[in-house]
């Protein structure tokens, strides 16, 4: 009998990744196809919906042919997804009103504020862990209500709001079911955690219908068969899941106080708190960790918005780079920045500072700064955001982690590894499978078919592959910090409101 696989759809912001693994989690064959980012104003990013539907077949279609693998040995396929990027689209023809509003777009700024003026926030905050903030789906859905008065309609159930994940299941699983799982649903700041369903208060303060939210469904769960007409038969669609948190799973943290960072196009670390929600008194969010069997698994998160996008912007705006495997090279050209720091603060910051209004900020600059100094300083911002997470997280739960657990593709970055390791003080360990996030998904699916019994068998897939140990002295971490803190305070609250 042919060996099972499972296959993972990664949809993320700037490319559409298909990857087909074995049961054992390792990699058979990936590909992946980037498609445009669209910025109609300063602040604004948008998406054609018709670029993440094509990149994402043709992805799939393309991994499997180099997989070599038979269609007919597929046990499953799992979706995972970037985040409360919100799309709008009509239950009849599938067609989409608008483009997709990405994660990153900032232009529903002035919707978080009324609803902090009107004193909303503290509610919001216990409902859905989440702090108010334009990142989330529920202003961008309530945007698109009101910019393209289309509340009758909302109203009517003609149109179907959805995440990624939500917007692919409806297009290439059979019967178009209007689905999300509730990962994907606690982003949206209208679900309530403790409820596990849509809040009708948190919608009616939005003015968002009903009818046009998906179901909600376990991460580990079939929701239907792969439509015949993309790989020539059936497969069960088993699992959905942002990927975060299918990057927590496929780290195989699944103990309490297990912490892992993804270095993709933003930054986002998550820590297992098990079935207890943790208020966080330092700027994180409360979240779903997954969701299986009807159980909920929560996590606290704090989110870097310009990660692995610092050193895209390093490569394609500032044309100091080439290539972005390059930057390390350059890096370590110079032996530190010269007292140089960027704070990549292009779409405001995320946690711990919440600031929309917050720019981009280069201090530190003398005749002597050349192009390794502005290399350096933006990939050791990208550390120090995350050493900003990995304090709040310390402080809310008393105890730093034991480690941290790395993936994505910024993680292949030998000098950025190190340097995280020193300015967190705590062991940074990488993974043999850097593609945590599809394998998380693929696990999920796995589990949802029977390959695996329980969630505790997945973990045995999860392999180490390097460790960096922190060699900074202290005397020297604390200088690097104070100045890092001192140019995030320059960069604070920049646009006029």
């Amino acid at each position: 009998m042919a060996q099972k696989v499972l296959v993972a759809l990664d949809q993320g912001t700037t490319s559409s990744r298909a990857v087909v693994f074995d049961t054992a989690g390792h990699m058979l064959a990936a590909k992946g196809v980037e498609f445009p980012q669209h910025y109609p104003k300063p602040g604004w990013v948008e998406h054609d919906p018709n670029d993440i539907l094509t990149t994402q077949i043709t992805a799939l279609r393309e991994a499997v042919k180099l997989s070599g693998v038979d269609v007919a040995d597929i046990a499953a396929i799992g979706i995972t997804n970037q985040r409360e990027t919100t799309l709008l689209w009509d239950r009849e023809t599938g067609t989409c009103v608008h483009n997709a509003i990405v994660w990153q777009c900032r232009r529903t700024a002035h919707n978080v504020e009324w609803l902090l003026k009107e004193g909303y926030g503290d509610m919001i905050r216990r409902k859905t862990g989440l702090i108010p903030d334009a990142y989330f789906s529920g202003t961008k859905l309530a945007w698109l209500l009101d910019h393209l008065d289309l509340h009758e309609r909302a109203e009517a159930g003609e149109l179907c709001f959805g995440t990624v994940d939500s917007f692919l299941a409806w297009h290439l699983v059979t019967g178009r079911p209007h689905v999300t799982d509730a990962t994907n649903a606690g982003r949206t700041m209208m679900f309530n955690l403790e409820t596990q369903d849509w809040d009708d208060e948190l919608l009616k303060i939005l003015d968002v219908p009903r009818a046009c939210l998906p179901k909600v469904v376990d991460s580990s769960q079939v929701i239907g068969m792969l439509d015949t007409s993309i790989l020539g038969r059936p497969i069960p669609v088993a699992s959905m899941a942002g990927d975060q948190h299918a990057s927590l799973f496929g780290q195989a943290c699944l103990k309490t106080g297990m912490v892992k960072n993804t270095y993709g196009t933003g930054c986002f670390m998550l820590m297992n708190t098990g079935e207890k929600r943790i208020h966080s008194e330092h700027g994180l969010l409360s979240t779903m960790a997954w969701r299986i069997n009807g159980k909920p698994t929560y996590a606290l998160e704090g989110s870097v918005f310009m990660g692995g996008a610092t050193i895209q912007w390093l490569r394609d705006e500032m044309k100091l780079i080439s290539t972005a495997a390059e930057s390390e090279g350059v890096a370590t050209s110079v032996k530190d920045t010269g007292g140089v720091y960027l704070v990549p603060a292009f779409t405001g910051l995320g946690a711990p500072w919440w600031d929309m209004y917050s720019r981009g900020t280069l201090v530190g600059m003398t005749r002597g700064t050349g192009r390794a100094h502005v290399v350096r300083a933006a990939l050791e911002a990208i550390a120090y955001q995350s050493a900003d997470l990995m304090q709040a997280m310390a402080q809310d739960c008393g105890a730093t982690p034991a480690q941290l657990q790395v993936d994505g593709g910024a993680s292949a970055n030998a000098f950025l590894m190190q340097f995280q390791a020193d300015i967190m003080n705590v062991p940074v360990v990488r993974p043999q499978v850097m593609e945590t996030t599809a394998l998380g998904a693929a696990l999920l699916a796995g589990l949802a078919v029977g390959l695996y019994q329980n969630v505790e068998d997945t973990a045995a897939v999860w392999q180490r592959d390097l460790t960096f140990e922190p060699t900074m002295p202290e005397h020297e971490r604390e200088h690097l910090l104070r100045g890092w803190h001192r140019a995030v305070e320059r960069s604070l609250n920049w646009l006029e409101k």
